[in-house]
């Protein structure tokens, strides 16, 4: 599991004098303080009212929940091709300040909350910070890029996944805490809460400065001055990158694995294997903590190991954790308990390898000039996923308690070849280039 040309490896650290932010794994962020906030707030105020939206509607009007659970679905139907209208806006203006408008868009929603009482006014505000959400993430690898010295994008990576879930677990606590004491005061002063972090969190934004931003933007006004006229670049350019492609189909692979946790652990547990809710939470405080604690540092050890490779072992790991998930249901009771919780530890530790160098790749693969459209389809994987997952998942639950463990296992093992067939093809990409341009090939040894 050496790295290649392909899959250049992270910073090595010197022997001596290393400092303790390196030894846990974390980026240098000096001069990135408003970005390392922007995304906690974000975090915290995703969590404050992620879990609480049906919640509110249902004690602030007098819908039913059929109809209050129609309208966020309209919204998010017609928020799906948000992160298409996205990509070309960053191309043009910039990951920093589409991010910092999704924030705004954000806050202009969940105040909408406050005054949403039919379904055409749900279907609207829902709207808005669904696709108020959509720009910020998929503007937020571009972020990354501004901020992350050279070598640094995997460690940033992982550092922003586990400060957004501390933030959501955080954020979440709050929120259970304010809604159990306050009632609808509580879950009014949680919107409002939230809606004044999405506004700090885009003027966080708005008055950063990165020094990479500065930089391409001089790289940009030289380029002008030539005679060439710019590349153009479209969505047709994209689809047509066999490479990015493949990783965004295999990204599309993972997602469904990632839907676990807010889509069939609770219920696979309450009604595949006859147990109470409350073990659900326990697995969901497991992973959050897992990830929170040893997400740095675990990406720290495995900076030396290609990309492509550890994408392969963790879809490798999730196949024995979905596996022992799913044997649960035939398995005796006293052994359920600890199989579960055996089981989260081994997807937990799967998603903690497995996203940096996703997150990563879905930037080196992407040409800078055109990087907005190209993480706008990647983001396009997450959305489609997303969307899928909910009723796919639980319509073979309802065939069987192993049906959707069985499909997990089988997309984690497609995952493995489609991931070495990526390998080669950025191998094969980066020979290509690396050949003179003008005159004979160079022979090879």
């Amino acid at each position: 599991m050496t790295n290649t040309t392909a899959n250049p490896p992270g910073p090595t650290p010197p022997p001596q004098g290393e400092s303790l932010m390196s030894r846990l794994g974390l980026p240098q962020m000096t001069g990135q303080g408003n970005l390392v906030g922007a995304h906690a707030i974000d975090s915290v105020g995703s969590g404050l009212v992620l879990a609480f939206i049906v919640v509110y509607f249902s004690q602030t009007t007098t819908l039913s929940l059929p109809a209050i659970g129609a309208a966020l679905t309209l919204a998010r139907f017609l928020a799906f091709p948000t992160a298409i209208v996205v990509g070309p806006l960053i191309d043009r203006f910039g990951a920093r300040t589409v991010a910092a408008c999704g924030n705004v868009v954000s806050a202009v929603g969940f105040g909408g909350f406050l005054l949403a009482d039919e379904v055409w006014k749900i279907v609207v505000v829902a709207l808005l910070t669904q696709a108020g959400q959509a720009a910020y993430w998929t503007s937020s690898s571009g972020l990354v890029v501004l901020a992350a010295k050279d070598g640094e994008r995997p460690r940033w990576f992982g550092f922003v996944r586990a400060l957004r879930n501390m933030g959501l677990g955080l954020g979440g606590a709050i929120a259970a805490f304010a809604v159990g004491v306050g009632g609808r005061a509580g879950l009014d002063g949680v919107v409002i809460a939230n809606t004044l972090s999405f506004v700090l969190g885009a003027a966080l934004l708005l008055t950063w400065r990165p020094d990479a931003e500065a930089a391409a933007r001089a790289a940009a006004a030289s380029a002008k001055t030539t005679d060439e006229p710019p590349a153009k670049v479209s969505y047709a350019t994209v689809l047509r990158d066999r490479p990015y492609m493949t990783m965004v189909s295999l990204n599309l692979l993972c997602v469904f694995g990632a839907m676990l946790n807010s889509v069939l652990l609770a219920v696979y547990i309450i009604e595949g294997l006859h147990r109470g809710a409350w073990l659900a939470g326990t697995l969901l405080v497991l992973n959050t903590i897992q990830v929170a604690v040893t997400q740095t540092v675990v990406s720290r050890q495995l900076e030396r190991f290609r990309q492509t490779r550890l994408i392969a072992f963790a879809c490798g790991l999730n196949i024995l954790a979905f596996g022992i998930f799913g044997a649960l249901s035939m398995s005796p009771s006293w052994l359920v308990v600890a199989g579960l919780y055996v089981a989260m530890f081994i997807y937990t530790l799967a998603e903690i390898v497995q996203a940096p160098p996703m997150d990563d790749l879905s930037v080196s693969l992407a040409p800078q000039h055109a990087r907005g459209r190209y993480l706008a389809v990647f983001q396009l994987s997450w959305t489609v996923g997303q969307t899928l997952a909910p009723g796919l998942l639980t319509l073979l639950l309802s065939k069987g308690a192993v049906w959707p463990w069985v499909f997990l296992v089988c997309a984690s093992t497609i995952g493995i070849p489609l991931v070495l067939r990526l390998e080669r093809m950025i191998a094969a990409r980066d020979a290509q280039a690396a050949q003179p341009q003008n005159g004979p090939v160079a022979a090879t040894a």
